[in-house]
């Protein structure tokens, strides 16, 4: 499985949702509502989710084993980053 695009837009106004994005899988696989969140320690990546009766999140995808999870993570930190990079830029 290769990530084939990324693409992050970037959410202003709000206090810890910095981004929405979404990632192409292999051309052919797309995953939307991925969020970019800023936490105590830093961004982090939540996976789309679905809310429960009882107020608790559950990950409607996400990946099988920590390797994918890093590589996908690290992807879209990246591209968050340089988006980050022009808007400070004045170029987005």
């Amino acid at each position: 499985m290769r990530v084939t695009g990324v693409k992050v837009l970037p959410v202003r106004g709000e206090d810890k949702l910095k981004a929405y994005v979404t990632i192409t899988l292999d051309n052919c696989f797309v995953i939307r509502d991925v969020k970019v969140i800023s936490g105590h320690s830093g961004n982090f990546i939540a996976m789309p989710a679905k809310k429960m009766k009882d107020g608790s999140y559950k990950d409607l995808i996400h990946p099988a084993d920590k390797a994918t999870r890093d590589m996908i993570e690290g992807l879209i930190m990246t591209e968050y980053n340089r988006v980050q990079a022009e808007i400070k830029q004045g170029n987005a």
